[in-house]
């Protein structure tokens, strides 16, 4: 399993530094997305996608990716 740990950029619209102080864990995908030709909804069966996990420091998200068995 893939992750990517990164610290978010603020948005153009942000005046402060909410929400850019904080690093996160983003796992990266693992099978492609698929458009269902009914409706149009792009659908993937990979619930790890949709997980972002915060840390306080670049430090503590490397030690959970250790201890989990991550790639970051």
């Amino acid at each position: 399993m893939r992750a990517r740990i990164y610290k978010p950029a603020r948005n153009a619209m942000q005046s402060g530094s909410a929400k850019s102080k904080r690093w996160v864990l983003e796992f990266a995908p693992a099978s492609r997305r698929e458009v269902d030709p009914l409706m149009g909804w792009t659908s993937s069966n990979d619930t790890q996608s949709q997980v972002k996990l915060r840390f306080d420091s670049k430090e503590a998200a490397l030690e959970y990716a250790q201890e989990n068995g991550i790639e970051a």
